[in-house]
C-alpha cells in the first residue's frame, strides 16, 4: 500500500459498512424447506389463528403486552413522557410495539413531526405491512408501507439526519433485515390446540360420550339395503345426534343391535396434548404456565413466584429493548433522557426491591452516593 493509500486510509477509518444481503421474498411466507409437508406460515393467517381464535396464546401475549405498557415509568422529560404514554389513533405505543414483538418480530415507529422538525406523535406501524427498502449496501435506506393498494416509501432518515421510522425488531440468525416472533415458533402448538378443542367440540355434538355402532343381524345373513341405511343414517342424525338428544332413548327396528365403543388410549390422550400444547405456547411467549390456568404445573410453588418470573425473564427484557430502541430513535431530540421501568413501584418486584434495599442499607463500608449510585437513583438530585 502506497503512502498516500496508507494516509486515505487513515482519515477514512472503519467507517465503510460491511454489506447486508437482500432478500427478493417476504420471511413470514415460507413452506417447509425439508419437504415434511408443513403448511406454509403465513402471518394474517398465523394470527388469525393464535391471537383471534387460541385462548391460551391470546392471554400470553396480552399478558406481557399490558404488563409492558402498564408499567410505572421512571421520571423523565415530561415532552417524552407524553410523546411514549400517548394514544395514537386508539392504540396504546408501549402495548402495541410489545404485540408486534411477540407475533411477528418487528416493530415499526413512525415518528411524526410538525413544521419545525419536532416529533409530536408516534404511531406503530402494522409490520405485515411493512418492507425494508434496501440500499445499494443492503443496508435499510427506505421502508414501504403498503395498504390497500396504496404504497407509501418513508426514508430512515429526513433532511435533518432525524429518524423517520424506528425499526424494533428480535433476532433472527438468518436474515439481516427482519426479526423473528414468538408466533413462529408456537404456530405448531398452536394448531395442535386449536385441533384438540376442535376434536372437543365434535364430541360434544355428538353426545357428548364415545361413539358405538349399530350392528344388523339379518336372519338369512342379509345385509341393508343402500335406501335402508341412507334412512337409518338420517334419522340418528336428527334424532340422536348432538348435545341437545344425550341420554335419548333410541328405539331401534328388528335386527338391530346397539355396541357401545368404549374411548380407546388414544382419545383419552386428548387431554393430555391439549395440556401439552399449551404449555409450550406460554413457553413461546415466556409466560409460565400457572399464570395461563394450566393444571398440573408444579414449576413455581406459588403464582406470587411465576409472576416475579414473568417480570425478570420475559417484561423486563423486552421493555429494555423498546425502551432502547425508542431512545435511540428520539436521540436527536432527547440525547439525556432514558426510559426504563421504575423496578421500586413493580408490584411483583417488591420483595426483591426490598432485599436489594436492607443488602445496600446494611453496606457500612459504602458511602451514601454510592448506596444511592446501586439503588438507581440520580446523583445530583439527593432531595
Amino acid at each position: 500500500m502506497s503512502f498516500i493509500e496508507s494516509l486515505a486510509a487513515a482519515f477514512k477509518g472503519a467507517s465503510s459498512r460491511a454489506p447486508l444481503a437482500r432478500g427478493t421474498a417476504s420471511p413470514w411466507f415460507f413452506a417447509d424447506p425439508t419437504g415434511g409437508g408443513r403448511t406454509p406460515f403465513e402471518y394474517n393467517t398465523a394470527v388469525r389463528r393464535a391471537y383471534l381464535e387460541n385462548p391460551v396464546a391470546q392471554r400470553a401475549v396480552r399478558l406481557v403486552a399490558e404488563g409492558i405498557g402498564g408499567a410505572p415509568l421512571k421520571s423523565v422529560d415530561p415532552k417524552l413522557a407524553a410523546l411514549v404514554a400517548d394514544t395514537s389513533a386508539g392504540q396504546s405505543l408501549l402495548e402495541t410495539l410489545a404485540s408486534h414483538l411477540l407475533l411477528h418480530g418487528n416493530a415499526y415507529v413512525q415518528v411524526m413531526k410538525d413544521a419545525r422538525g419536532a416529533p409530536v406523535e408516534l404511531f406503530a406501524l402494522r409490520p405485515e405491512r411493512v418492507s425494508v427498502v434496501a440500499g445499494e449496501d443492503g443496508w435499510p435506506a427506505a421502508y414501504a408501507y403498503e395498504v390497500a393498494g396504496r404504497r407509501l416509501s418513508i426514508p430512515v432518515l429526513d433532511e435533518d439526519a432525524s429518524p423517520n421510522v424506528i425499526h424494533i425488531r428480535h433476532f433472527h440468525p438468518s436474515d439481516d433485515h427482519y426479526g423473528a416472533g414468538c408466533l413462529t415458533a408456537a404456530d405448531e402448538a398452536i394448531a395442535t390446540h386449536n385441533a384438540a378443542s376442535a376434536w372437543n367440540r365434535q364430541l360434544l355434538e355428538n353426545a357428548a360420550r364415545p361413539s358405538g355402532a349399530l350392528v344388523y343381524e339379518g336372519a338369512d345373513g342379509s345385509t341393508l339395503t343402500g335406501d335402508q341405511f341412507d334412512r337409518l343414517k338420517a334419522e340418528l342424525t336428527s334424532a340422536y345426534a348432538g348435545s341437545g338428544n344425550a341420554g335419548r332413548p333410541m328405539l331401534l327396528e328388528g335386527g338391530l343391535t346397539w355396541q357401545a365403543m368404549a374411548m380407546t388410549p388414544a382419545d383419552m390422550d386428548f387431554a393430555t396434548l391439549k395440556a401439552a400444547a399449551a404449555r409450550d405456547i406460554g413457553l413461546a411467549f415466556g409466560v409460565p404456565p400457572m399464570l395461563l390456568g394450566l393444571p398440573g404445573d408444579a414449576t413455581y410453588n406459588n403464582y406470587r413466584e411465576a409472576n416475579r418470573a414473568l417480570w425478570r425473564l420475559t417484561l423486563l427484557p423486552l421493555a429494555a429493548k423498546i425502551f432502547a430502541a425508542l431512545g435511540e430513535g428520539l436521540a436527536p431530540w432527547f440525547p439525556e433522557a432514558v426510559l426504563a421501568i421504575d423496578l421500586d413501584r413493580v408490584p411483583a418486584l417488591a420483595e426483591d426491591r426490598e432485599r436489594l434495599w436492607a443488602q445496600v442499607s446494611a453496606a457500612d463500608f459504602l458511602e451514601p452516593a454510592e448506596k444511592r449510585a446501586l439503588l438507581g437513583f440520580d446523583m445530583e438530585n439527593k432531595s
